[in-house]
C-alpha cells in the first residue's frame, strides 16, 4: 500500500499537551471517541451545559462528510480529496467513504493536532490500489499544506478535487481572512474540483451560542460561528450544488430528514466552473 506522511509546519507541536483542550479531541469525545483528556472534557461538558444536544449535533455533522463524499464520489464522479481538519480517527473517515465506492480514490488528510499526527497510519490504511497520505500543518498557513511534497505525490492536481473544510472554519475569526484562506485553496485546483463546508451558527439560538463562544475563548480555543449568508460567502468562487446552503441534517439526508434545527451547522458543497 503506497502512504507517505509528511510534517510541513517545523513549528507545530509534535508532543501531546494534555494540560490544554484541544478541539479535535474535543470533537472526539462528543462522537464518544477515547483520545481525550480531562482537559478536553471540561470544555466538552462546559459547552454541553449550553447546548445539551451537541453530542447528537457533531454526529450529524459526521454523518453529513459520508453523505457528502458518497454525493462527490458516485454522481460527480470525484476521486482525489484533500480533507482538511481531518479530526482523530474513527469510523467512516473520508478514504473509507470513498474506497468503498471507488477503490482507487486518493486522499491527503491535514491537521494541527499531534495526536491525529500519532494516528497517521490508521489514516492511512486504504485499498490497494489507492493512496493516502497524511500532511501535519496549520490551515492558518495554507502555503505550507500547499507547498508539501506528500500533496502532489498523492493527487493529481491537473484533475478535480475535492477540498473538505468540514467544521474547521469556526476556528478563523474575520480577521485571519478565512476568504483569502479558502481562495488560495481554490487557485491550486482545476475546473471541475468541489469544496465542502459545514459551519457552526448562532443563526437557530443565539444566547445558547454566544455561551458557546465565550466557554471555548476561556479554554483559549477561537470560535467564530457564521449566519447563513456568512457560510454561503465562503463558497465564493464556485457554483453551489443543490440544495444549497441549508442546515446539515437537511443536505441530502438518507431518509426523512430530521428537525432542521436539530443541530446547528450549515452545510453546502460548491462547483468550481
Amino acid at each position: 500500500m503506497p502512504d507517505s506522511r509528511s510534517q510541513s509546519t517545523a513549528a507545530l507541536p509534535t508532543r501531546i499537551d494534555t494540560s490544554v483542550a484541544h478541539e479535535a479531541r474535543v470533537y472526539d469525545y462528543w462522537l464518544g471517541g477515547k483520545d481525550n483528556y480531562p482537559a478536553d472534557r471540561a470544555l466538552a461538558d462546559a459547552i454541553a451545559t449550553h447546548i445539551p444536544a451537541i453530542r447528537t449535533m457533531a454526529r450529524a455533522n459526521r454523518a453529513f462528510l459520508g453523505r457528502a463524499v458518497r454525493y462527490l464520489t458516485a454522481e460527480a464522479g470525484i476521486d482525489q480529496f484533500l480533507d482538511i481538519g481531518t479530526g482523530i480517527p474513527t469510523a467512516g473517515n473520508t478514504h473509507e467513504v470513498a474506497q468503498r465506492l471507488n477503490p482507487a480514490a486518493r486522499v491527503v488528510y491535514v491537521d494541527n493536532d499531534p495526536i491525529v499526527l500519532a494516528h497517521a497510519r490508521a489514516l492511512m490504511s486504504s485499498k490497494p490500489q489507492g493512496k493516502t497520505s497524511f500532511i501535519h500543518a496549520d490551515l492558518h498557513d495554507p502555503g505550507a499544506i500547499l507547498r508539501d511534497q506528500a500533496l502532489g505525490a498523492t493527487l493529481d492536481l491537473t484533475q478535480p478535487i475535492a477540498i473538505m473544510l468540514v467544521a474547521i472554519m469556526m476556528y478563523f475569526r474575520d480577521e485571519d481572512d478565512p476568504h483569502g484562506i479558502i481562495a488560495n485553496l481554490l487557485d491550486v485546483v482545476p475546473s471541475g474540483s468541489y469544496l465542502v463546508i459545514t459551519h457552526p451558527t448562532a443563526d437557530f439560538d443565539e444566547r445558547a451560542m454566544a455561551r458557546v463562544v465565550a466557554s471555548a475563548e476561556q479554554a483559549g480555543i477561537t470560535f467564530h460561528p457564521r449566519s447563513r449568508a456568512e457560510t454561503e460567502s465562503l463558497f465564493a468562487g464556485t457554483e453551489i450544488v443543490e440544495p444549497g446552503v441549508v442546515p446539515v441534517v437537511t443536505w441530502r439526508p438518507d431518509g426523512e430528514a430530521a428537525d432542521p434545527e436539530s443541530a446547528w451547522y450549515w452545510a453546502g458543497i460548491g462547483r468550481k466552473p
